[in-house]
């Protein structure tokens, strides 16, 4: 029987402005993807680890931690605006062409979400290998709903109206959530096949599953990283 090949992708793209060089900033006594490393090393399923990154920097630490591979991520592919879809494509063909590796499921992981568990990971995995779905995305409900979203406007970006349907008066009015159908946001981990990216460009097909778990941190700030560090305490 041929062995199913599933590759764990992490990019660590040095350029983010919010919070400078979080993907490596110390939680904790260990840079940032230590974390979502760990959980992918534990996982029961994935049987490969690629990282990739822009910085020669990242790199020299990166190689401490016993990656499979690491490969360099083209500056083109590493701008604020970039779609990481382009830098997994560009990560596959080289691990294709340098290692003659082709994954049958690729799960996309990121550095920043330091308390995912790898049982999450796993049970996401095993939806796509029971061929339940061709994709699956890890889920948390919002904390508030996108229904409540207000947006300054105005040529001196002076006034307030709803985000959707731009309706000034909404933003006084009283919004019952429970006449909301129930919203959810992405935990930020991704499992599609292979085939997926390939037919769709994208890491969900059509139809894509879902593992609902609780609020996930998701480090984007410095208050987000001070709140991961003192929950990590």
């Amino acid at each position: 029987m041929k062995k199913i090949k599933i590759l764990a992708v992490i990019g660590l793209r040095s350029g983010s402005k919010s919070l400078k060089d979080k993907n490596i900033k110390e939680l904790n006594g260990k840079p940032l993807f230590y974390y979502i490393l760990k959980a992918a090393k534990k996982s029961k399923y994935i049987s490969k680890i690629a990282i990739s990154t822009d910085s020669k920097k990242y790199k020299k630490i990166v190689k401490k931690y016993c990656v499979d591979c690491l490969y360099d991520r083209p500056k083109k592919l590493s701008l604020d605006n970039s779609e990481e879809i382009f830098f997994i494509k560009d990560l596959l063909k080289k691990m294709e062409k340098h290692e003659n590796y082709i994954p049958d499921i690729v799960v996309r992981l990121l550095a920043t979400c330091p308390f995912q568990k790898t049982k999450d990971i796993d049970r996401g995995i095993s939806m796509v290998l029971n061929d339940k779905y061709d994709s699956v995305a890890i889920i948390s409900k919002a904390k508030q709903h996108p229904e409540k979203a207000l947006k300054i406007i105005g040529k001196k970006k002076k006034y307030l109206t709803s985000y959707f349907g731009n309706s000034s008066l909404k933003v006084g009015s009283k919004l019952n959530r429970q006449k909301f159908k129930e919203a959810y946001f992405r935990a930020n981990v991704l499992i599609c096949k292979k085939r997926v990216i390939d037919m769709h460009n994208s890491l969900t097909s059509r139809k894509p599953g879902f593992v609902l778990i609780p609020y996930q941190v998701d480090i984007d700030t410095l208050e987000d990283f001070k709140f991961a560090k003192f929950k990590m305490s």
